[in-house]
């Protein structure tokens, strides 16, 4: 079973409520406005500050071009 992406209507970052883009290679989710990224494991995910990954600018701006 893949991510169903009818969840991306109604998930949402946990830090600053904003949408959150899927990534269908990487298995994760992403929040532009805080550049986090956030796993998703055995299709479900991970939206915990803790379990995110911090990106810089560079780092964005390269992830969002490879999808």
């Amino acid at each position: 079973m893949a991510f169903d992406k009818k969840l991306l209507d109604i998930l949402a970052c946990p830090v600053c409520k904003g949408k959150l883009q899927h990534q269908n290679k990487q298995a994760q989710l992403i929040c532009k406005f805080d550049r986090l990224v956030y796993p998703i494991r055995e299709n479900i995910p991970v939206l915990l500050e803790t379990e995110a990954k911090h990106l810089s600018s560079e780092e964005m701006e390269q992830l969002l071009n490879k999808d």
